[in-house]
């Protein structure tokens, strides 16, 4: 009920001093001094603080203002921001709960992540403190948590670590954090800081280039990329994640677009030097173990696309693209393997692909939704049911009569990726025809099963 982020009666004389820097980092614009990536964009602010105490008020405070932003449409959010310890002992936090699904504020991130909202937050500043670790919402499933680094891409010692209580890679990316020019206050007068805290806004603003870029793409894919075009993604650790974000890189990471039943590739061909070629070729493997060489249409300025063929639904297409570079030698990118999507899924995949068919007798994450139809079928009085998930996020699993109404919740909650296993009984049912129902977020499938007495 405040529409006020400025310093009020009741206020601490400096609560207005990180936030302020922070928004100016991220989208500031005083040429000379400061430009932010996000500068023009829209913006809604939410004070969520209350600095002179720490207490779970807060918290409340945090999953409020997700609520308005989700409900305002806002596409990306950022807080620099951390919970574990509270000025009330018995209010604090352990490092076990660390888990993306027990802190208030790490369930309302999952919930607004579910919702389609893109949302990035500071890892937290305790890397050489006792507590060490990440604090929450960094902890989230599907928040992009940024850690901090030097101009030279040196770890700051101060940024905290992974990995989540559940063993969770964290953070996901770093960013600078370590003297960052900022506004303050006073007008006209910049300073350096340091923290996660300048580092969130930072590669929030790369995912704000990207969603400008290319307004198709959806949370998951933009978290996708983000990660994929990462420094070190090809390592990920529980330092600094997938590494040191890109603008650059990620806004040339190929990605899809579901266009008119087809699935639409899309691609900018750029580099230090903004070269950006007229003519690019794409060669494409849609599961015969071929690869097809095609044309990219050009389209504007930057960007080509090319409508992919349709596979089997679930194939995994491989593709790589060659163009010619500024010295008109033929350039690959990937420079090597293949980028690689499952045929009707969004996610584009390089360094991070999660195979299904089993390596060595071992069973592999998936890379795509999964409802199994139950077994025994029918069955009495239980039966069983599987499913996959190849991403983390809110799952629901619930059976339903004929008529439509609720019968059992086999699963409420977040996942992370992988292959879960789930026992319906029946024992308190009529014999008869039900339906189970699957939703992971934007995912839905419902299957039929029998009950027989």
């Amino acid at each position: 009920g405040d529409d006020n982020t400025a310093n009020e009666n009741g206020d601490r004389e400096d609560q207005d001093a990180h936030g302020t820097a922070v928004f100016s980092i991220l989208g500031g614009y005083s040429p000379g001094h400061i430009i932010g990536p996000a500068y023009g964009a829209t913006f809604f602010l939410a004070k969520t603080e209350y600095v002179p105490t720490e207490t779970r008020v807060e918290e409340d405070n945090y999953a409020a203002a997700l609520e308005w932003l989700e409900g305002k449409g806002v596409d990306i959010t950022t807080s620099s921001l951390g919970y574990s310890t509270f000025d009330n002992p018995a209010d604090s936090y352990s490092y076990a709960d660390m888990n993306g699904q027990t802190t208030v504020v790490a369930k309302a991130v999952n919930i607004a992540i579910s919702l389609g909202v893109t949302c990035f937050t500071s890892a937290g500043n305790e890397g050489n403190d006792p507590w060490h670790y990440i604090s929450s919402p960094a902890d989230a499933f599907g928040v992009i948590a940024v850690g901090a680094v030097d101009s030279q891409n040196q770890i700051a010692p101060f940024s905290s670590r992974g990995p989540s209580s559940d063993g969770r890679f964290k953070p996901e990316i770093t960013a600078m954090g370590v003297s960052d020019y900022h506004a303050t206050t006073s007008e006209n007068v910049y300073q350096s800081g340091n923290g996660t805290s300048y580092a969130a806004p930072i590669a929030a603003g790369v995912g704000g280039l990207l969603k400008s870029a290319y307004f198709h793409l959806t949370n998951v894919q933009i978290r996708n990329i983000i990660l994929e075009s990462g420094k070190n993604s090809s390592n990920p650790n529980n330092d600094i994640g997938w590494g040191l974000v890109s603008a650059l890189r990620a806004i040339t990471y190929p990605n899809l677009e579901k266009f008119n039943g087809e699935y639409r590739l899309h691609k900018i061909f750029a580099d230090l030097n903004a070269y950006t070629p007229q003519t690019a070729k794409i060669f494409y493997n849609t599961g015969d173990g071929n690869f097809t060489e095609a044309d990219m249409v050009k389209d504007g300025q930057l960007k080509f696309y090319f409508d992919m063929p349709a596979p089997t639904q679930g194939n995994t297409v491989e593709f790589y693209f060659t163009y010619p570079d500024a010295n008109s030698n033929t350039a690959r990118d990937p420079e090597e393997d293949v980028y690689r999507y499952t045929y009707g899924e969004l996610p584009v995949y390089h360094n991070t692909n999660k195979a299904t068919t089993p390596v060595n007798g071992e069973e592999q994450l998936p890379s795509r939704y999964d409802l199994s139809q139950n077994y025994p079928n029918p069955f009495n009085p239980s039966t069983v049911i599987n499913y996959s998930i190849p991403e983390q996020g809110f799952v629901s699993l619930k059976v339903y009569d004929l008529l439509g109404r609720e019968v059992a919740s086999l699963a409420e909650g977040y996942k992370t990726q992988g292959n879960y296993k789930v026992q319906f009984n029946g024992s308190n049912l009529a014999s008869g025809v039900y339906f189970y129902r699957l939703s992971v977020g934007q995912f839905s499938e419902i299957k039929k099963m029998m009950l027989l007495k």
